[in-house]
């Protein structure tokens, strides 16, 4: 039997997946959206229930393959997307949720987030974040690519206690996060959502990756992944375009790491010594 799915537990006591399924780069091209579409519900049999997407994703429509995809299994989905920044003013918001609950042909998103800060002041998000969840239309509301600075004072605003999540850029090339804003966020049991968790293929080459994962007969793709998912609150969204790689990112649970795989993994990817820049893709 294969590993069972990990779970990871939200603020208000939500339980969602450990490990989800991105869109970004979905719906781009046509001739592959059979194959997307057989992915997402794919994942939906194997327990990966949680889908990741956004309004900015191919302008829409990632969104609109992702209604597709789950039409008729939308109570088997935990649902998230994003307001892009040039929307997130409170009127902005309420407009952009309208368009993207049209798009997903349902009546409520699980998990809406601001996908990074612009101008909007983060009180008029937040207040129409407060309006949609009373109207029913989402049910938690979180943000991504904000840094520490930014978590802090969103934390200050009214109701800012109630934000879900943080998606950030989090992989083994990735690790700036783990000096100040990682430890900001558990503290407050708040989990991480990491995206591009192999780095969007780069990872892949790297020599010391691919000893270790020879090591345990997997992909390096599986080990970078089980780096991420050995973590309490930490949830990886990975984009899987065809069935195969939906089947490999589900065996990445049967992969247990070592301490001398984690020792190796840090040698070759250090943790922060100090503060680093929030990165972004």
């Amino acid at each position: 039997m294969p590993s069972a799915i990990p779970i990871v537990t939200l603020p208000d006591g939500d339980k969602v997946p450990a490990l989800g399924q991105g869109t970004w780069a979905m719906a781009e091209r046509p001739a592959r959206r059979a194959a997307e579409i057989a992915a997402l519900r794919l994942g939906l049999d194997l327990g990966l229930s949680l889908i990741d997407t956004a309004e900015m994703y191919a302008d829409g429509a990632a969104e609109s393959l992702v209604a597709e995809a789950i039409a008729g299994r939308r109570d088997e989905v935990f649902l998230v997307s994003k307001v892009l920044p040039q929307n997130a003013t409170r009127r902005g918001t309420l407009a952009a949720c309208e368009r993207s609950l049209k798009r997903l042909r349902t009546d409520r998103i699980d998990l809406y987030l601001l996908h990074w800060r612009g101008s909007a002041p983060l009180a008029e998000t937040l207040a129409a974040f407060a309006e949609l969840r009373r109207a029913g239309k989402i049910r938690h509301w979180g943000v991504s690519n904000l840094d520490i600075n930014d978590m802090a004072e969103l934390a200050g605003h009214a109701g800012g206690e109630a934000c879900a999540t943080n998606q950030l850029l989090y992989n083994l090339m990735r690790r700036g996060i783990e000096h100040d804003l990682l430890p900001w966020c558990r503290q407050r049991r708040m989990p991480v959502m990491a995206y591009s968790p192999i780095e969007q293929g780069r990872l892949l080459k790297h020599k010391s990756l691919a000893a270790i994962a020879a090591r345990h007969g997997a992909s390096p793709a599986r080990v970078a992944l089980a780096w991420l998912l050995r973590q309490d609150g930490v949830i990886a969204i990975p984009k899987a375009g065809s069935v195969e790689h939906v089947r490999e990112n589900r065996a990445t649970l049967d992969v247990t790491l070592s301490p001398q795989d984690l020792a190796e993994l840090d040698h070759a990817f250090p943790p922060p010594r100090g503060p680093r820049p929030l990165e972004m893709l």
